[in-house]
């Protein structure tokens, strides 16, 4: 699976046990940054993670900040992301079965690097269920909220 990354300054502290859990699970990973914790702007990295997810170059996306907040806010902005903060292993396998989340964002002064990992796993294990036999009111809720993004 290739997973796009990204994050800001304040999801720098989550970077090493993202990207060893990724490692784990064996993910390519599209490394869009922040390598550092200097301050820098958020949308800029949900915009590359959400062009890769939308463009096909990632199956999934993870994105990092202070809350989770922000890049989950700026991601939803381009059309085909399905992007929701998560802090429990519960919303991060729901999201992706029940919603078609394909980003993930996390807060990197909310939860530590275990949760982080254990997160990032739920995401990736889980499956949309709106594709198997029985999923037809996820594809029909998934399809009304396609029909919201494409409204003008």
């Amino acid at each position: 699976m290739r997973i796009a990354l990204g994050m800001d300054h304040g999801g720098f502290p989550l970077r090493e046990a993202l990207l060893e859990a990724l490692e784990e699970m064996d993910c390519e990973v599209i490394d869009f940054g922040t390598d550092s914790p200097v301050r820098v702007d958020y949308p800029d990295y949900a915009e590359k993670v959400g062009l890769a997810v939308q463009e096909g170059k990632a199956d999934r996306g993870i994105l990092v900040c202070g809350s989770g907040v922000g890049v989950s806010i700026a991601a939803n902005k381009i059309p085909g992301v399905f992007a929701a903060t998560c802090h429990d292993a519960y919303s991060a396998r729901q999201g992706v079965e029940h919603d078609h989340m394909n980003v993930l964002c996390l807060g990197g002064r909310v939860i530590g690097d275990e949760l982080a990992k254990l997160l990032v796993k739920q995401f990736l294990n889980a499956t949309y269920l709106g594709d198997q036999p029985g999923g037809d009111r996820y594809a029909r809720r998934v399809g009304k909220i396609i029909e919201l993004e494409q409204k003008e």
